[in-house]
Formats: structure tokens, C-alpha cells, sequence
């Protein structure tokens, strides 16, 4: 049950919206990846980069050694709006 102006479906409404722009940044990626063209070697180590993987994944530019290491150092941003939070208003 939502409170206050909203529909009783808003919140399932905007899950819906959420993950419906989500899959559409997803199929444009991939869109646009597949438009490059894979390379031969990787651009990180110069190392040749298998055609199993080239055509597995059109527009690739890495092996899988340094995408391992590149999807290790990577951390998503924090997520946490401190001045939209209610915590941060009952100070």
C-alpha cells in the first residue's frame, strides 16, 4: 500500500522502469561493441588475444588476464545520497 499521492502500483511501477532502462543500456553497449571491431592483441600487454574469445565477444580489446584485472580494481561508486536521506535529516 503506498502512502501519501502515489498509486497503490508506484513503487512496482517504477522496479518495472528501473529494469526496463537498465536492459536498454545493456543491448546499447553490446550494440556498440559489437560495431568495433575486436582487436588482435590486447591493448593493455600486447598479448594476442585468442579468436575463441574475439568472436565470443565482438569489440573486444583486452585478454582475459588484464579484464580479469581491470574487474578486479574496479569499485562502484557509493550509492548513498546523505542529503536526501531521512537519517540524515533527524539530526
Amino acid at each position: 500500500m503506498a502512502g501519501g499521492w502515489a498509486r497503490d502500483d508506484a513503487v512496482n511501477d517504477q522496479i518495472e522502469i528501473s529494469t526496463a532502462e537498465a536492459v536498454a543500456r545493456a543491448r546499447l553497449r553490446a550494440g556498440r561493441a559489437a560495431a568495433i571491431e575486436s582487436a588482435v592483441t590486447c591493448i593493455d600487454c600486447d598479448e594476442p588475444i585468442p579468436d575463441a574469445r574475439r568472436k565470443a565477444l565482438p569489440g573486444v580489446q583486452l585478454c582475459t588476464g588484464c579484464q580479469a584485472d581491470r574487474d578486479r580494481a574496479w569499485r562502484p561508486a557509493g550509492g548513498i545520497n546523505r542529503r536526501g536521506s531521512k537519517d540524515s535529516q533527524l539530526k
